[in-house]
This record gives structure tokens, C-alpha cells and sequence, in this order.
């Protein structure tokens, strides 16, 4: 008798949810899958943003010990491509570096595959990269970034917000955009 009494109120017991029940639990699944995926997407950009001021840096470094073997930054028209291969145009570089000053025969792209944007006159430079959208100007994920804040002429100074230069990449706040 008392076996009887427990199987059956096993029975009782053991009948499945009801589809409101399975479609409730689902939608807080998927309000939780959101956030998560959120927060990833997020995580991503920053980590890409990083990557970029990390590679303007390094750009910067060889631009740098170009200057000092040449005596000049390259011009805007002889671009980062005078890293790779000796410049022909413009002002020449007499003690250029036989394998260039870049390994490898081309200038790294950004994180989204762009070409970074590089001005300089010959005494100064800025490198910046259009971000995500690939076009100047842009606004949250699509802002441009640079590696010094804009000067009168580039993109910047005609309105486009810059991200935080990466000398300043560690100590919060966008100063770049509030000196514009």
C-alpha cells in the first residue's frame, strides 16, 4: 500500500512545465544572452581602439628613428609607405636603411584593415586612423582616432571628434576632443 501511495504521488509531482513557463524562462535567457553580448561588443571596440594607439606609437617610433637617420619625418606625400621602401619624391634620405625601417614590404593597417592617415611637413607629424566606419569624422564607435590631437587643417580641427591621443591613453577623460 504504501508503494502504490508513493508512485502515484511521484506522478503528481513529475508533470512537465507549461509553455508559458518554457517562454518566460526563455525571454530571461535571451534578456541575459543581450547584456552579455553587449558587454562583449564593447570589450572588443576598446580592446580594437587600444590597438590602434599601440600601433600609432610603434609607427611613431620608426618615424622617429627615420628622422634621425634622414634629418626629416617624410613628407605627407611620401607617407608611411617611406618606412618600407627609400622615398624617390621630394627630399631624399642619403643614409636609408638597405631592408627599410619596417620589416616586411607593407605599413600595417588598422584594426578594421584601413590605412592609417599620416600628414606631416617634414618637422612634424600626426598619424590617426578614421576607426571603424573607415571615413573621417564619426561619433562612438565610428570616432576617428589620433595619436596627437588635431592640428588646423586636418580632419579634426574641421569639426570630427579625435579619441584620446595615446600619449594620454591611460589617464581618462577625451582631452583631444575638449581642446577642439
Amino acid at each position: 500500500m504504501k508503494q502504490g501511495f508513493f508512485r502515484k504521488t511521484l506522478a503528481q509531482n513529475q508533470r512537465g512545465f507549461s509553455l508559458i513557463e518554457i517562454l518566460i524562462a526563455l525571454t530571461l535567457l535571451a534578456l541575459a544572452g543581450t547584456f552579455v553580448v553587449g558587454k562583449f561588443l564593447d570589450n572588443l571596440h576598446e580592446g580594437q581602439v587600444n590597438s590602434a594607439k599601440i600601433q600609432m606609437s610603434n609607427l611613431e617610433g620608426r618615424l622617429k628613428e627615420f628622422r634621425r637617420k634622414c634629418g626629416f619625418y617624410p613628407t605627407t606625400e611620401q607617407g608611411l609607405e617611406a618606412l618600407v621602401a627609400k622615398p624617390s619624391g621630394g627630399r631624399e634620405c642619403k643614409d636609408y636603411p638597405q631592408n627599410g625601417f619596417i620589416d616586411g614590404d607593407q605599413v600595417p593597417k588598422d584594426p578594421w584593415d584601413h590605412d592609417f592617415v599620416y600628414e606631416s611637413d617634414g618637422k612634424t607629424l600626426n598619424i590617426y586612423s578614421y576607426g571603424q566606419d573607415g571615413e573621417a569624422g564619426g561619433e562612438g564607435t565610428d570616432a576617428d582616432i589620433y595619436l596627437k590631437p588635431a592640428t588646423k587643417g586636418s580632419p579634426a580641427a574641421s569639426g570630427a571628434p579625435a579619441t584620446q591621443p595615446a600619449a594620454d591613453a591611460g589617464q581618462g577623460g577625451n582631452e583631444a576632443a575638449q581642446q577642439q
